[in-house]
């Protein structure tokens, strides 16, 4: 069994907890919680959740910890994970977004687990991975970065596309659902445009996945440009790329590659919407019926990814894949 602990108990922390409490990833165990909040107020944010609803199952707060589903998963409240003993544990999963330098990134270890795992961008990880892109680079670095969730949507279809028939060269825009990185009232963020009330808008941005796809696939780095719009909707954001091949695709082609795919990309054939999407545990699901092909050899292919469960996902599967 893999010991795994969790630092940092907010949007990715509790979402992984829900989606390792549905009993998929069974060689893992969660040992422990950290977080600065209260392990009440935290208790309560996990089992009504606004996004996924109420957990079906037992979770409340009790004297040193949670108890979920008739486990006691023990809850410690410190900003250092060095004050908390971690000797047996074989992996921390990263979750407090503050892992980027590498002597806070190195606190798990010190503390005494084995490895890191980081929820998000972090320039102190070892590896940048991004499964089913350039998840056979893992070897036994100690710290990893899981990249972004609009990476893990694209890397993998992008791999996927220049594998199969060549890419030339692509755009992508990200149509994202606001994060807690933006003010619910129009407040100062540093950015102009990420200083504007987030539900009132649409935000025309930047991403991050650009700078992380030319590092999780460098043999294609520069030739996909991307950028962000943040819309007024609380979860599952989209991925939509357009791109130039080495050679002239038919619709039918398009529709057969993507209908191969399974795991980490999905697709649908249904007219859906992205509320539809929700709690889905894919990297991408594409939308079938919006891929586009035109006579001028531009491939468009759309796609949906709950930003927070299926990056969540794919934070225990390479959690599962670093440690066996």
């Amino acid at each position: 069994m893999v010991r795994v602990f969790i630092n940092g108990f907010g949007r990715i922390g509790r979402t992984m907890l829900r989606a390792w409490a549905s009993g998929a990833w069974k060689d893992i165990e969660i040992v422990g919680v950290n977080d600065i909040a209260a392990p009440d107020l935290c208790a309560h944010l996990f089992a009504y959740d606004s996004v996924f609803g109420p957990y079906p199952g037992q979770a409340e707060h009790v004297d040193g910890g949670l108890l979920l589903d008739r486990r006691m998963i023990p809850f410690s409240q410190t900003d250092d994970l060095r004050n908390v003993d971690l000797t047996g544990v074989d992996l921390v999963l990263e979750c407090t977004g503050k892992a980027n330098q590498r002597d806070v990134a190195e606190r798990g270890l010190t503390a005494g687990a084995k490895r890191v795992l980081i929820s998000g961008p972090s320039d102190a990880a070892d590896l940048t991975v991004v499964l089913g892109a350039n998840d056979h680079l893992l070897a036994d670095q100690s710290i990893v970065s899981n990249a972004s969730c609009t990476t893990n949507a694209l890397a993998p279809l992008v791999r996927l596309v220049d594998d199969s028939w060549g890419l030339q060269t692509g755009w992508m825009t990200t149509i994202h659902c606001y994060t807690g990185s933006q003010p619910t009232i129009d407040a100062p963020r540093g950015d102009m445009l990420r200083s504007r009330a987030a539900g009132l808008s649409m935000v025309p941005t930047t991403t991050s996945a650009q700078r992380l796809l030319n590092q999780v696939l460098p043999d294609i780095a520069g030739r996909i440009e991307a950028a962000a719009v943040r819309v007024p909707v609380a979860s599952v954001s989209a991925v939509d790329l357009t791109v130039t091949l080495d050679r002239p695709v038919s619709l039918a082609e398009v529709h057969e590659l993507l209908r191969q795919q399974s795991g980490v990309i999905g697709w649908t054939d249904k007219p859906l919407v992205s509320s539809d999407l929700r709690a889905r545990p894919e990297s991408l699901i594409v939308s079938l019926p919006e891929t586009r092909v035109t006579q001028g050899g531009l491939v468009r292919i759309f796609g949906w990814y709950d930003n927070e469960w299926g990056f969540s996902c794919r934070m225990l599967d390479v959690a599962q894949m670093m440690t066996t």
